[in-house]
């Protein structure tokens, strides 16, 4: 089932739903990747995640759908990008 989604929101959330998750999702992957960050970065990692989980769940061709699901991908694309960010810094 193809789902529309708008610009800066997400399948089967709106634009509050994309809110709360990017902060859940950045907060669960900064504690994961042993970081500290604030509110508002959390919410950018976590809202960038779900966008580079997205990209990375369609590609892999893993449907998600809903608040948990894009949870779920958003955690991850935040932890990638954390790991991403911390590797290059390193470097």
């Amino acid at each position: 089932m193809e789902h529309e989604a708008g610009f800066m929101t997400m399948p089967g959330v709106g634009f509050f739903g994309l809110l709360l998750i990017g902060a859940i999702a950045g907060y669960v992957a900064e504690r994961v990747m042993k970081r500290d960050h604030g509110l508002f970065t959390n919410m950018l990692v976590g809202i960038a995640g779900s966008f580079v989980g997205g990209a990375l769940a369609g590609v892999l061709n893993i449907n998600y759908y809903g608040f948990a699901g894009n949870l779920v991908v958003a955690i991850a694309g935040a932890i990638l990008i954390l790991w991403i960010f911390g590797r290059s810094k390193r470097g």
